[in-house]
């Protein structure tokens, strides 16, 4: 069975329409999303309505949270608060409900899906470590977890005691080993590629693919401009960061 999994969309319409261009073209069994539909961008209604009817489940980002009031703004920065109200203001009211509702964690199809970290999903931490990854692996049941939120994808795999870390696109695993996998952002890249990407993960061949695609950036810079929000929030996209 092929899986696509997207996180970190951040209301970047231009980023998500391109991902779902792939995923038709690719024609996956089944979608999910680990949060974050909302923040930074300036599409948040068209982000959720256009994956809302595509996916069979998703988690709660901390944006997403924020957004509709489950979390505060104290620990964001001021460009991320100003955006957090900002999306508040223009959600609609069903949207706001479907946010509020997500869950923290997802028992999906074998595995595990959360935003930050499975050992702690509402403290929002991030994974960037091996060491990171084999605390947090310590409480999954699964020997799969997909995670977002750093937006700087990579693949742990813990080996016994031992965990090798890999940025490689395509990675192939091995059943005596588990696995914690930062899934690219479809709308907020971080790890200097400015490309919206997103993960097939075949869980026969335990194929994890960190997929990585052009899309037309200056349109969601020019998006964000339009709305009012910091100008910092439009320019980040180009440098990928």
């Amino acid at each position: 069975m092929r899986l696509a999994i997207l996180s970190d969309v951040h209301g970047n319409l231009p980023a998500l329409e391109r991902v779902l261009e792939d995923v038709d073209g690719r024609k996956p069994d089944a979608m999910v999303c680990l949060g974050d539909f909302v923040g930074y961008g300036a599409s948040p209604n068209e982000c959720i309505e256009s994956l809302r009817p595509r996916i069979e489940g998703a988690v709660a980002g901390n944006h997403d949270l924020a957004a509709c009031g489950r979390i505060k703004l104290g620990y964001f920065n001021p460009d991320a608060a100003a955006a957090a109200r900002w999306t508040t203001e223009h959600l609609t009211p069903g949207n706001l409900e479907y946010l509020r509702a997500l869950p923290f964690t997802i028992h999906w199809r074998g595995v595990l899906l959360v935003h930050s970290s499975p050992a702690e999903p509402e403290e929002w931490q991030y994974v960037l470590s091996p060491n990171d990854a084999a605390f947090q692996m310590e409480s999954c049941e699964e020997s799969i977890c997909f995670i977002g939120h750093s937006h700087y994808p990579g693949t742990f795999e813990l080996g016994g005691s031992n965990v090798r870390y890999t940025r490689e696109a395509v990675v192939t695993g091995r059943r005596d080993c588990r696995y914690l996998v930062n899934v690219p952002s479809v709308g907020q890249p971080r790890d200097g590629d400015r490309r919206a990407g997103y993960m097939l993960f075949d869980d026969e061949a335990l194929r994890f693919e960190h997929v990585r695609l052009e899309y037309d950036i200056p349109a969601a810079m020019a998006c964000i401009r339009a709305a009012g929000l910091p100008p910092l929030l439009a320019e980040r996209l180009q440098w990928g960061e």
